[in-house]
């Protein structure tokens, strides 16, 4: 693993996006995601997505109804064609460019999407105090983690069950983690769900 503590640039994310090099990209929101989505029922939940791609998690809630979304991404490049393709069809989701690590406010769920594996090893801890910081109280943080490791330095970077178990248990109530069962066909048997509750401790 990774002892880098830095957080790759915003330059490294522009320069894939402007490439097109975004083999992270499956095109829709993933089957893991939807399904959780589905089941959720206050749509005024405030949601905030880390890493923002092409908006797929933001804008299949936003047509199911959720007013209060949220998506954040250090590539301006990314930012930038995200609102060009939303236009102004989604009020609900508001686009925010910066680091994830310097983000304001508050909310009771954060969405977890091939976000948490762009990031070095070495910072995890400094994730999960940061999503413990903006989330409220018994606020969530749900969302697809990599249950492997790849053969090359990442992004992505890998790691497992046992690991996440005790980054996360300091600091949340875990109620879900466990392999997919909806993974998506490439990414099958490599995939952990969770559910983390900020339950106060």
């Amino acid at each position: 693993m990774s002892g880098n503590t830095d957080l790759l640039p915003a330059s490294f994310w522009d320069a894939l996006y402007t490439n097109h090099e975004t083999a992270w990209d499956i095109g829709y929101v993933s089957t893991p995601l939807k399904e959780y989505i589905d089941q959720l029922t206050n749509k005024n939940t405030s949601i905030l997505i880390p890493g923002a791609g092409k908006g797929y998690e933001a804008v299949y809630l936003a047509e199911k109804g959720f007013t209060d979304i949220t998506v954040a991404d250090i590539s301006a490049v990314a930012t930038t064609a995200l609102r060009e393709i939303l236009g102004n069809r989604y009020p609900a989701i508001r686009i925010v460019t910066g680091d994830f690590f310097k983000l304001e406010g508050s909310f009771e769920l954060v969405l977890e999407q091939t976000f948490f594996c762009t990031l070095p090893p070495a910072l995890r801890g400094r994730y999960v105090s940061k999503v413990k910081e903006i989330l409220t109280g018994n606020g969530k943080l749900a969302g697809v983690l990599f249950n492997r490791e790849f053969d090359k330095e990442g992004p992505p970077f890998g790691g497992h069950t046992e690991e996440y178990r005790q980054l996360f248990s300091p600091l949340f109530r875990i109620k879900v983690l466990e392999d997919c069962y909806n993974s998506i066909p490439q990414r099958k048997g490599s995939e952990v769900f969770l559910i983390a509750v900020n339950d106060g401790r």
